[in-house]
């Protein structure tokens, strides 16, 4: 048996954008506002990333919040959770977000995975305590992204042990503590290649190298020069890794040089980092028109779909963005809602589709 139940918004995804519009959405009192989640815990990305620099610039964008008229002690809200100051962890700064929704009144449900439309503006739902169809007044995605993997991206070899993007190897280190290997080598060179890196220092990993088929790395120079001089990680640019070596576990890669030069290098462990995609499966689902620019959902200013109701917000929609900046866009986003739900406005040609 499928129980039936309404609410006023539903947001899908429970990482910073979707959680932020839910605080905003809950505080202004729009009625019943429900995150679903479909991991065991909520917070999105940050929940396993173990490094510093969340929260930062939480405030960025917060003019869009004067569309929630009657949103009384909202700044405190934020700063009671925490949501504030430089040099936060991403598991504090997601357990800050979550804590916030909360204490606004939303109701985050984790282990519930929206599985197909059954209108418009209703989902069919699956979790442990069986299935649900919930039909809300507005709906807002915030899927988030994911990096593609080894598959994706067409790299020949065995299916051998060994091999992950970060997504993945931040979560088997930090979440489960697996061990992971002796030896790895990195695929790329942008901010979160670097976040792998850490990642692996600290589960006592060895690099043997960092592999971008760019002529250069995508970071600050300190922190480039941190992982090459002080870590002792070689950055070879120009190079692409053309196969994975090993059956039983991963025994090396090779190379290929843009100048033809060809190399094997013994690894146990290659990680997989950057060319993040939306998560667009679930919008895809419901007929959600996707941008070919982004392959996300094409929307407008205000983070409308095409379809009257549903909304859009975060790296769902152009993955893939700082948490800071989807957090900002999930304040302006609750905005945009909260100006639906009163006039029932939509217009009749959505920019972007």
């Amino acid at each position: 048996m499928r129980h039936e139940r309404t609410v006023d918004v539903l947001i899908v995804g429970a990482g910073p954008a979707g959680l932020a519009a839910a605080a905003g959405l809950a505080a202004a009192g729009v009625g019943h506002v429900e995150v679903l989640e479909r991991e065991e815990q909520a917070g999105g990305v940050p929940r396993h990333c173990h490094h510093g620099g969340f929260g930062a610039r939480t405030f960025a964008g917060l003019t869009g919040l004067t569309g929630l008229t009657g949103l009384t002690g909202l700044t405190g809200l934020v700063g009671l959770a925490g949501l504030t100051g430089p040099g936060t962890s991403g598991p504090r700064y997601a357990r800050a977000h979550v804590d916030a929704a909360r204490r606004a009144g939303a109701r985050v449900r984790t282990g519930v995975t929206a599985t197909d439309w059954a209108g418009p503006r209703t989902l069919d739902t699956t979790s442990p305590d069986g299935l649900e169809r919930l039909t809300a007044r507005a709906v807002v995605l915030a899927t988030g992204a994911r990096e593609r993997p080894r598959a994706a991206r067409l790299v020949p070899g065995g299916r051998a042990p060994g091999v992950y993007t970060t997504g993945e190897l931040q979560q088997a280190v930090h979440l489960y503590g697996h061990h992971i290997g002796t030896r790895a080598v990195v695929v790329g060179a942008e901010p979160v290649a670097y976040a792998a890196l850490d990642t692996l220092r600290r589960a006592g990993v060895a690099v043997a190298a960092q592999v971008t088929a760019e002529a250069r790395h995508r970071v600050t120079p300190w922190r480039a020069a941190g992982a090459r001089l002080w870590h002792g990680v070689p950055l070879l640019t120009g190079a692409e890794v053309t196969e994975l070596v090993g059956r039983g576990r991963i025994s090396a890669v090779r190379l290929r040089h843009r100048g033809g030069l060809l190399a094997q290098l013994p690894c146990d462990t290659v990680v997989f980092t950057g060319d993040f995609v939306p998560d667009h499966e679930l919008a895809r689902r419901g007929g959600v028109a996707l941008d070919a620019g982004t392959r996300g959902p094409a929307i407008d200013a205000d983070f409308r779909t095409e379809i009257p109701g549903v909304f859009a917000v975060g790296n769902v929609a152009h993955a893939v963005e700082p948490a800071a900046a989807v957090t900002a866009e999930g304040w302006r986003a609750a905005a945009s809602v909260r100006r639906y739900l009163l006039s029932g406005h939509w217009p009749s040609v959505v920019r972007g589709v």
